[in-house]
């Protein structure tokens, strides 16, 4: 057995777009199931995702606080952030978002994992990257409006992380996936046998 997802796509008889938001739409297809039947299936299209482990000398862990409404509760989160332009090189996305929610900035840069969040019902693609090297940022700080105006930045043990995740107290995808991929990293082979920021995406084909 190979462990590994492959590419496959069954055929779709007719599709529509019922929503289309700013930055992501609702799609549905009618989709050949391999009895010959056709079932319907609603999905959310997403342009795709980065989030950013930033991990300091200390072995800190810089992460925010922000109100997420469809869920109702303000969640502990890493730096994250929507792939703006088709093609988007997701190392610059990575450092943008990076800037413009921390002000921050990071010399070593490596791809801890890519995942699909929600793929039952969303074609969402996030590469998580792992950012070391850390330093203030220079240039002025980027203006925050709506729920990120009213975000809190903190820097935590990696350790403390790994706990709260286990015990049920801290919920956020990238957030859970990153901590837990570089404790994984740690006692695997090593930080030094991560992928390479610039590392193929098939989720997300981009140009270096």
């Amino acid at each position: 057995m190979e462990l590994q997802d492959t590419p496959e796509e069954w055929r779709v008889v007719a599709t529509t777009t019922p929503f289309q938001g700013k930055k992501t739409s609702v799609r549905t297809d009618d989709v050949v199931m391999p009895d010959g039947t056709v079932a319907r299936r609603d999905y959310q299209v997403h342009p795709g995702s980065v989030a950013v482990l930033a991990l300091d000398e200390q072995d800190r862990v810089l992460l925010l606080k922000q109100y997420r409404h469809p869920v109702r509760q303000k969640l502990w989160e890493i730096p994250a952030g929507l792939l703006d332009v088709p093609g988007e090189n997701p190392l610059h996305a990575a450092q943008r978002e990076l800037y413009e929610e921390a002000h921050v900035k990071a010399e070593d840069w490596r791809v801890l994992t890519d995942v699909y969040p929600t793929p039952g019902g969303c074609d969402e693609a996030v590469r998580i990257f792992l950012a070391r090297g850390l330093s203030e940022a220079e240039g002025q700080r980027y203006e925050v409006s709506e729920e990120e105006a009213d975000m809190e930045l903190a820097r935590v043990p990696l350790g403390d992380l790994v706990r709260g995740v286990l015990a049920g107290d801290l919920h956020n995808m990238c957030l859970v996936a990153g901590v837990l991929a570089l404790a994984a990293a740690r006692t695997g082979e090593g930080v030094g046998a991560l992928r390479p920021a610039d590392a193929a995406w098939p989720a997300r084909p981009f140009e270096a």
